[in-house]
């Protein structure tokens, strides 16, 4: 009962919005219990309003050149927020470059895309947005095809007292995309109330957490996450230079953002490029210690893991899907 709280109080203030000021929905998002606090930009605080423009927005298809895609397309509600494709497919058959990531707890990312270039989840819209193998249209052109909206006009300029332009546009889609947090799985239930994993889920969590795998010297706390730039030697040579093209250093050739392993179970295909369909291909990956890429983390290294092992480490991993969100 405890674990849905911060659930149904949100839930409650969505049914209540017509009857509160503007104001009254700052810092609205119940943050759980176990989780560490958000950390808002001044500027663009949490109010519920906004949210629900920026709901509309992510599944509005008038956001694609060719109003076929909307952000929903590439990220779907029911697989976390991911693709079940490797590279999600964008206008006119362009293919993307990057295997789409999860967007659930999205507000805890301190840097953006898979190499870190985008800094403010406010701007990493716009890249999809106006990339041509994804959503297509110029931001002055999308901006234009929404002018004659009203409804959108004047939520606008009742929200954030300005036309609906690229500021606005955003904005709430970023305040959309922080109200998407995910706590609720068995493991969950585990860290909050001590409710037991089951013997193969306990197993293996304990190897997860070993020294034995080294899993959580980058998968740690509970976003199961460092937010670091890690190679985990993939490939023996990377076509996608990874975070080299951010910070131009050859030591970060091959090196992506630790994603955090939440709902993992349902947000295949893996790895920044989608090369991994599941999560036995993922543990034998590291079972045999990677490829030996010349920036490989020191943490992969041949593990010798039973067949056991590998099963108590999926049925691990499984116990971090959020079904109470998902099915939700």
């Amino acid at each position: 009962m405890q674990s849905n709280i911060y659930v149904i109080c949100f839930l409650i203030i969505i049914l209540t919005i017509g009857c509160q000021k503007a104001d009254d929905f700052l810092h609205i998002i119940p943050t759980p219990e176990h989780f560490p606090a958000i950390d808002y930009p001044i500027k663009n605080k949490p109010q519920l309003e906004k949210i629900a423009l920026g709901k509309s927005l992510f599944f509005d298809t008038r956001l694609s050149v060719d109003s076929t895609l909307s952000c929903a397309s590439c990220h779907l509600p029911e697989y976390a927020f991911s693709d079940t494709l490797a590279v999600s497919k964008g206008v006119h058959g362009a293919v993307g470059k990057r295997n789409a990531p999860s967007l659930m707890n999205v507000a805890y990312v301190p840097l953006f895309n898979k190499d870190g270039g985008v800094t403010k989840l406010e701007i990493f819209s716009l890249l999809p947005i106006e990339d041509h193998s994804e959503m297509g249209i110029p931001a002055i052109q999308l901006v234009d095809r929404l002018s004659g909206d009203a409804h959108l006009q004047q939520t606008a300029q009742q929200l954030y007292g300005r036309p609906l332009d690229a500021f606005v546009i955003t904005r709430s889609l970023a305040q959309f995309s922080r109200s998407l947090i995910s706590a609720e799985s068995h493991y969950d239930d585990f860290l909050k109330e001590g409710l037991a994993l089951n013997d193969s889920e306990e197993r293996g969590r304990e190897l997860f957490f070993s020294p034995k795998t080294n899993c959580s010297k980058c998968h740690n706390g509970v976003l199961l996450t460092n937010h670091q730039f890690e190679s985990n030697g993939t490939k023996v040579e990377y076509l996608d230079q990874g975070r080299k093209l951010i910070s131009a250093k050859e030591t970060d050739r091959g090196k992506f953002r630790v994603p955090s392993l939440r709902n993992v179970a349902i947000t295949g295909p893996y790895m920044h490029d989608g090369s991994f369909d599941s999560l036995a291909e993922i543990i034998e990956h590291y079972n045999k210690g990677g490829q030996k890429h010349i920036n490989q983390s020191e943490f992969i290294k041949p593990l010798g893991l039973s067949n056991e092992d590998k099963n108590d480490l999926i049925a691990f991993l499984h116990s971090l899907t959020d079904k109470k969100y998902i099915y939700n």
